[in-house]
């Protein structure tokens, strides 16, 4: 019986236009990554403070009103 991880090469179809699968980054991308996680660095500090002001329901509840705005500023 056969897995479909099974390494049996009579499976694989190969046809004449391969794709090859390009590993590359452009400065874009790199970009967008360095502001993610930087956001999220933001976020994660952030968030010890507003928990000690505002308590854990507090702070859901800030998250979820933030959240809310921004979903109607994207979507707008």
């Amino acid at each position: 019986m056969q897995t479909p991880l099974s390494n049996n090469k009579s499976n694989i179809q190969t046809g004449s236009n391969e794709t090859h699968l390009k590993r590359k980054l452009k400065t874009r991308h790199l970009s967008m990554i360095a502001i993610g996680g930087t956001i999220g660095t933001g976020l994660f500090l952030a968030s010890g403070s507003i928990i000690n002001t505002a308590g854990p329901g507090g702070a859901a509840i800030a998250y979820l009103i933030a959240g809310i705005i921004l979903y109607f500023l994207m979507t707008s």
